[in-house]
């Protein structure tokens, strides 16, 4: 199995019981982190909160609750489980909650081992399925789509270098083109707002990686020479900025 690095709670009432496990995990595996134990289900409940591990080791019958009960305190635990009990009643329940495993002590190592592999990959499998979705999330958030008549065209939000309101439309202008969008200026404004971008005029938005020069007169010049107006209102806010940052 790939070697990751996983973290593990054990709740079980019975301390013999918890090292057992212990035991039989430090056997089996090299990249299992026992990262709490517990005995009584509210201090589980904070731990499991608190830890958000990747897997659970339960018994069911506790003190006060079943960790059946305790899981539905839970309601968004992405944890996997896997229930280790003297108890063949709770089959059903526990199944519910889409369980990895459900093991009947005493424990056998051949069923530990297969409920533990099977929660590994499924673990495995949640991650890459949120990395996947954060690359993806990350490389749309770096380009915007320009539609027309032919299409739609898509750039890379750090190529331009500055957009125009003009005739309720707007202009983009990038480092090696120009595009035309129906779209208002406050539409734009919106999509890149969390880039390094400033709106100098009610009529201009530009990139500050973009700036070559700020003139007195309340210009800046951008890197493909266009002069762009700062207006007075926003003046000292862009100075400020453009300051930091240059």
């Amino acid at each position: 199995m790939p070697v990751n690095n996983y973290t593990c709670i054990i709740v079980d009432d019975e301390q013999d019981a918890i090292e057992l496990i212990i035991d039989r995990l430090g056997k089996l595996y090299n990249n299992l982190s026992i990262v709490a134990t517990y005995s009584f289900w509210q201090p589980a409940l904070a731990g499991i909160r608190e830890h958000n591990p990747d897997l659970l080791l339960l018994d069911i019958s506790m003190p006060g609750k079943t960790t059946i009960e305790l899981l539905r305190l839970l309601p968004n635990l992405q944890a996997e489980i896997v229930f280790i009990t003297a108890h063949d009643n709770y089959a059903l329940e526990a199944f519910s909650f889409s369980a990895s495993g459900y093991i009947l002590k005493p424990v056998d190592d051949a069923e530990l081992f297969t409920a533990v592999n099977k929660a590994i990959d499924r673990i495995q499998n949640k991650k890459m399925a949120r990395q996947n979705t954060s690359n993806t999330s990350a490389l749309i958030s770096e380009k915007i789509g320009i539609p027309n008549n032919q299409g739609i065209d898509y750039i890379s939000v750090s190529d331009i270098l500055y957009l125009e309101s003009t005739n309720k439309c707007t202009r983009i202008v990038t480092r090696g083109a120009e595009y035309t969008s129906s779209a208002n200026l406050g539409k734009f404004k919106h999509l890149i707002d969390d880039h390094s971008f400033f709106q100098v005029h009610r009529s201009f938005i530009i990139n500050l990686n973009s700036i070559s020069r700020y003139e007195t007169s309340g210009l800046v010049i951008m890197s493909d020479k266009k002069e762009i107006p700062v207006s007075r209102s926003i003046k000292n806010d862009f100075l400020k900025i453009f300051n930091s940052n240059f």
